[in-house]
């Protein structure tokens, strides 16, 4: 395992989420449309097996069920054929089981959505604004000081960005990357 560090070919703050209709394990496909009604999203890909991801699986539940304004979507990108345990079906059994409480965990089989984000590691947050249907980047950083599995946290970095968001207060935080594990590609 080696830990990777988001990098800077990622989209940048002020520019627009790239969109996506991605199958929920909720059984309903989802676009940026459905998350318009939200003064925030955060994006976060994700998986069901790396240790960096599932030591966020509870601050971001924390999130998701803190923030009435902030919709949490997990992605999972990961080749599930080479690592079977990041499979559609797992993502079911995780929300279903309660481990995962985001607002939506979407699959990204083509992984072109992780491409278009410019995503790189599990996990890797962007916070968007929504403004009348439109979702800008105000933020791509890491979640919390955490760097490694098991370490505890002492900032909570993505809810202080969250809470001056809200506030309405402008978002000019030098981006810190996120560490994980690299997202698996698909070899074709």
């Amino acid at each position: 395992m080696v830990a990777l560090d988001s990098e800077d070919d990622a989209i940048q703050r002020g520019e627009p989420a790239p969109d996506f209709e991605l199958p929920g394990t909720d059984g309903d496909t989802y676009t940026l449309d459905d998350f318009e009604g939200h003064d925030a999203l955060l994006v976060v890909f994700t998986c069901n097996h790396c240790p960096y991801a599932k030591a966020k699986f509870e601050e971001l539940n924390h999130i998701a069920q803190e923030y009435d304004g902030v919709a949490v979507v997990g992605i999972n990108s990961n080749d599930a054929e080479e690592y079977p345990d990041d499979s559609f079906e797992r993502m079911r059994e995780l929300t279903e089981d309660g481990t995962i409480e985001y607002d939506a965990y979407l699959r990204d089989e083509s992984q072109d959505v992780a491409r278009a984000y410019g995503a790189v590691c599990t996990p890797d947050p962007f916070l968007f604004e929504v403004n009348g249907g439109d979702f800008d980047l105000v933020y791509h950083g890491r979640i919390d000081d955490a760097l490694n599995p098991d370490d505890e946290p002492t900032e909570y970095e993505m809810r202080d960005v969250i809470d001056r968001l809200l506030a309405g207060e402008e978002i000019d935080d030098e981006f810190r990357p996120s560490r994980g594990c690299s997202i698996k590609w698909n070899e074709d």
